[in-house]
């Protein structure tokens, strides 16, 4: 069994003296892990680095092993977030959620694209938190746990979208919150796309709602482990 690739790595560890397993994300064969040959010499490490572009080349005897890949250098974006503390977070949140939530070898190629756009973006685009919050929707959605920001799920209307029901996920107005607003997730304007290169602090609301249902829906459906460090961190830089 074989295949060839681009990818994005996610993941390195170190596997005995010389290999490393690492973990990718490709577009046609999801997250994917395999052993890297080699991967733990110092001639590779600056190849193998979480967000890095790579030519893979996969192979095993049988497609349920784990195999082996052979990479080559597409694209290094060290660069980009090593000299700023947030793209560099970013990142690792990034990597880390999805290492958490994807299924292994399970192909979701408008996710791949989209978390590519975010990664370029990283250190080059002052709006990436924003693009960040729209992946953690897309990542949600992807999952089966979208929510759905378009009406109010009391009234049906469109106007005046205040909050999220933490329960179904939908929003909710303000008129039909009434006394349950305290109970209720707010609905940043930024969350439903109304604004382009919104204020940090709008950002840090709309991942605080995303992180309820990361946290409350995804996670629990996962085998309930915590969710990764790395995201928390990012909110804390952020």
């Amino acid at each position: 069994m074989e295949w060839r690739e681009e990818g994005v790595l996610l993941s390195v560890r170190r596997h005995g003296e010389h290999a490393a397993i690492v973990e990718v994300f490709t577009a046609a064969h999801g997250l994917h892990a395999g052993v890297v040959r080699g991967g733990a010499s110092r001639k590779m490490a600056p190849v193998l680095q979480p967000g890095a572009q790579l030519d893979l080349s996969w192979r095993a005897r049988l497609a349920d092993h784990l195999g082996a890949f052979g990479v080559e250098p597409v694209r290094s974006r060290a660069a980009q977030v090593m000299g700023d503390r947030q793209a560099l977070a970013g990142l690792n949140a990034i990597c880390g959620l999805l290492c958490f939530a994807l299924a292994e070898r399970d192909p979701h190629p408008d996710l791949y694209a989209q978390t590519l756009d975010l990664f370029d973006r990283l250190g080059t685009d002052p709006a990436w938190p924003l693009a960040y919050m729209f992946w953690e929707m897309a990542l949600l959605d992807t999952l089966g746990f979208g929510l759905d920001l378009d009406t109010c799920a009391v009234t049906g209307v469109t106007q005046d979208l205040k909050y999220v029901s933490p329960r179904s996920g939908r929003a909710v107005s303000e008129q039909g919150a009434g006394e349950w607003a305290e109970r209720l997730l707010p609905l940043p304007a930024a969350l439903r796309g109304l604004i382009g290169r919104t204020a940090l602090d709008e950002v840090t609301a709309g991942l605080k709602t995303t992180g309820y249902f990361l946290e409350n829906w995804m996670a629990p459906a996962l085998g309930n482990a915590p969710l990764p460090a790395a995201r928390q961190r990012l909110l804390d830089v952020l």
